[in-house]
């Protein structure tokens, strides 16, 4: 069983934005990572999965339940952050989670305790003398709190410091870990790469590529440095080389294609030493972005 499955899942705005025939599959047991420029149709798509939004034609599956038909008991075992928590400001932390919890009619308050201590969030004061920050961590706090089968997070980091997020990233390992379903949506390529297992790339409402995040990588561009005996030669008429950049035996420049061809050209010119990098994600998606529009 997947524990996302959508067919054909559309839904649109009156000015045309929105997602459209959107088919995605999400494992079990899995941290995938949901890209797309602002606008690009992911938050669309999450309420459409949670039952927010009913959508107009297709199919959606959650955790084997239908997402519009039994849409009452996904939401109970899903944990969802939302791009914009709509917590009580009036509220304590601790009341506003316990609200939720009772909501859902659930008393085990077990892993609150152990959540705000990871987080470092006092959960004691009221949410209008908080930080954007720590109402963030409020915001984690609730969407775990119930120990959700699968977890939906948009935006998770959003007002996080680089520490804190780093304390988030151990827990969605530990969540994977204990066999549960991670899907986040993200616009931060970074905390991607190093969480999630695959990737959707949503661009203007329909997904454009699913993959691993490493073939993704790979499928793009390297980026070479070469250093040669004697002064570096001209490598901009080598198929597949682009912005050169001579520094005086040294090269560098950005490498589409595949990287046997290459090595044997370099080879013939006294190479003396050869560095290959990955780019980052930034790079490896920008193609995806180019041509922008979509419906958030």
């Amino acid at each position: 069983m997947q524990a996302i499955k959508t067919t054909g899942l559309t839904r649109l705005y009156r000015n045309g934005r929105g997602i459209r025939n959107v088919n995605l599959e999400v494992r079990q047991g899995e941290v995938f990572g949901f890209l797309g420029p602002n606008g690009a149709g992911k938050t669309t798509l999450i309420r459409t999965l949670l039952g927010f939004m009913h959508p107009q034609s297709g199919q959606a599956e959650m955790l084997g339940l239908d997402a519009v038909a039994r849409s009452r008991e996904v939401r109970q075992k899903v944990g969802y952050l939302p791009s914009d928590p709509a917590l009580y400001d009036f509220l304590t932390g601790q009341q506003n989670i316990d609200f939720a919890l009772a909501v859902r009619g659930i008393k085990n308050k077990n892993r609150v305790k152990a959540l705000a201590d990871r987080l470092e969030v006092d959960l004691k004061r009221r949410l209008k003398s908080l930080s954007r920050g720590n109402k963030q961590k409020v915001a984690i706090v609730t969407a775990l709190a119930h120990d959700p089968e699968l977890i939906i997070l948009d935006e998770p980091t959003s007002g996080l410091d680089p520490l804190v997020q780093e304390i988030f990233g151990q827990l969605i390992r530990e969540e994977r870990a204990r066999g549960k379903t991670i899907f986040m949506s993200s616009h931060v390529l970074s905390e991607v790469e190093t969480l999630c297992d695959r990737v959707g790339v949503i661009r203007d409402g329909e997904i454009v590529t699913v993959d691993q995040v490493e073939n993704l990588k790979k499928q793009r561009v390297k980026y070479v440095t070469a250093e040669f005996r004697e002064a570096a030669p001209d490598l901009s008429e080598v198929q597949g080389v682009r912005n050169v950049a001579v520094e005086g035996r040294k090269v560098r420049f950005t490498f589409h294609g595949g990287i046997d061809p290459l090595i044997a050209e370099l080879a013939k010119r006294s190479l003396v030493d050869l560095t290959l990098a990955d780019p980052p994600l930034e790079e490896v998606f920008r193609a995806f972005y180019e041509g922008g529009g979509g419906g958030r």
